[in-house]
């Protein structure tokens, strides 16, 4: 069975002999590419099945408002990338109105063609290994919850695991997650108090806390939400539930 190709959209205002080059390096290194104009009707028609986006943006052109708006719609939902290339004032005025994290690269005129194309492989290698996958801890006295939730997160999150507070603690010291889901009711450090030692350290207060807790009575819901996590999960949730609360929660805090 013939693997699919990535394929990748040059948007721009028009179809120039430079975009025709940088569309023929793609095809020569083995990517589908094509040029399509930046207008939302043109890009949506087109965007079933694409992995990247380029903005090629001519002197003093760029792409509309709402444009941007679409395609930061988009990537957000699909977790896709970016790259610009134009001249520098126009490249930074795109970067005033794109989320950092969406954009790969940023090319200024005139462009390394070997370059851009580099920069596009080396995208879809790491997209390939899963470098661009949300991390997420999950922190749990039982293990064969904790390991069942992982099974479930495994494939769309890069997964840790810490079966107490301090164990939690100490591989933050090492690593990066983008989301902490804490057992409220662990025994030795329950998860209030974990909580707190995340919030009173510089390093780990940021990072976005959702409880897990087997309890779904009002009195005990009402204690979890005054601690004022991101949110709950009651740990009856279903396998799709909580990957669709999960990809909503990493869609609404990119």
């Amino acid at each position: 069975m013939e693997m699919k190709k990535n394929h990748v959209i040059v948007t721009g205002s028009k179809e120039s002999f430079l975009v025709r080059v940088l569309v023929k390096k793609l095809k020569d290194a083995d990517m589908d590419s094509e040029f399509v104009p930046w207008t939302v009707n043109d890009i949506n028609a087109r965007w079933n099945g694409t992995d990247l986006i380029t903005i090629f943006m001519d002197t003093g052109e760029r792409p509309g408002s709402e444009v941007l708006q679409f395609l930061i719609d988009r990537m957000t939902d699909e977790a896709k990338h970016l790259i610009l290339i134009g001249e520098d004032r126009d490249v930074e005025l795109v970067r005033g109105q794109v989320p950092a994290d969406m954009i790969y690269r940023a090319f200024v005129r005139p462009v390394d063609n070997e370059a851009y194309v580099a920069s596009v492989r080396e995208l879809f290698q790491k997209v390939a290994a899963g470098e661009f996958k949300k991390s997420i801890l999950i922190v749990d006295d039982d293990p064969n919850y904790m390991g069942l939730v992982r099974e479930w997160l495994k494939g769309t999150y890069k997964v840790a695991m810490a079966n107490s507070g301090l164990q939690a603690i100490k591989w933050l010291g090492k690593n990066k997650a983008d989301l902490i889901l804490l057992d409220h009711e662990m025994p030795v450090t329950t998860g209030p108090q974990v909580l707190e030692m995340l919030r009173n350290d510089e390093e780990t207060r940021r990072i976005p806390v959702i409880f897990l807790t087997g309890k779904g009575d009002k009195q005990s819901v009402m204690a979890v939400v005054a601690l004022k996590p991101e949110g709950y999960f009651l740990k009856t949730i279903e396998k799709n539930e909580l990957l669709e609360k999960l990809d909503e929660f990493f869609k609404t805090h990119r």
